[in-house]
């Protein structure tokens, strides 16, 4: 059921490794297939990314294929999931009956438990997010006016954007997924600055609102032995534990950033200042 497993990296993986080795082991592509729902597989947080784009008809999130023994389980039986809408025009996901329209950049948030979940909206492109869950927290639909938001950098250091907090402890409970949406302002293209790692927390990334030519030079590996990877628009790049995390656009975008781990803390993580990366 999965298109790709992405397995755990240990910082040694980083040395020596080709471009095309490192896209192949962090870079999750081709998400977003008109009429289909692609899945993959991480093993950092045993995240699921995926993504749904319905076009006229309606898609049906897959149930359990592996491992045997959970076999035609519900795959929410024991994970929470988000699902973002990033399309220009809206949507709607219903679970178990319930009906939920998600406007361009509103999210759903799932619970644990949950059965049937079906994805509806011609125009609409639905980025999806899962992890293991402990219990189940309310269902949600959350709006960027529900989220913390954050006005961070300026256009002096072609940093400047707003960071909206959508699900956090403070706007919306959940087991472990932590999950918000930065926009970049126009005239910058510097995200995540000071650049950071969280040793506790895996994270993913997902890059849109770029133009087909349009690149992004995401940026990774431990601080003093830096590696980057050149990405396209609805790309996702997962970064582990030990892994700086930071990037540079040939113009302004947005990003979903997602983690899951050992804690629910915003602000845990260790910041570097630039001068300290080599």
């Amino acid at each position: 059921m999965f298109q790709k497993t992405f397995h755990a990296a240990h910082p040694d993986m980083m040395a020596g490794a080709t471009n095309a080795q490192l896209r192949d082991r962090h870079v999750v592509s081709g998400l977003f297939r008109p009429g289909e729902i692609v899945l993959t597989y991480s093993h950092g947080e045993r995240f699921i990314i995926g993504g749904a784009v319905p076009l006229a008809s309606h898609l049906v999130l897959p149930r359990l294929t592996e491992p045997a023994s959970l076999a035609g389980q519900p795959l929410l039986a024991r994970r929470e999931l988000s699902a973002i809408n990033i399309g220009a025009v809206g949507g709607a996901v219903t679970v178990d009956g319930e009906r939920f329209d998600l406007a361009p950049r509103e999210t759903l948030y799932v619970p644990m438990g949950s059965g049937e979940v079906i994805f509806e909206g011609e125009g609409a492109r639905f980025y999806l997010l899962s992890v293991p869950a402990h219990r189940a927290f309310p269902l949600r639909r959350l709006g960027l006016g529900d989220a913390k938001v954050m006005e961070r950098g300026s256009l002096e250091t072609s940093n400047a954007r707003t960071i909206h907090q959508l699900i956090l402890p403070h706007t919306c409970e959940s087991a472990s997924l932590c999950l918000g949406l930065t926009i970049l302002k126009p005239g910058s293209v510097w995200n995540t600055m000071p650049p950071h790692v969280h040793e506790r927390r895996s994270e993913v990334y997902l890059y849109f609102d770029l133009g087909e030519d349009d690149r992004i030079f995401h940026y990774m590996g431990r601080p003093e032995a830096l590696r980057h990877i050149v990405m396209e628009n609805e790309e996702a790049v997962i970064s582990p534990p030990w892994s700086v995390h930071m990037g540079s656009g040939t113009r302004a975008y947005s990003f979903i950033w997602a983690m899951a781990g050992e804690n629910l803390d915003y602000e845990d993580m260790d910041v570097f200042d630039v001068c300290q990366l080599c």
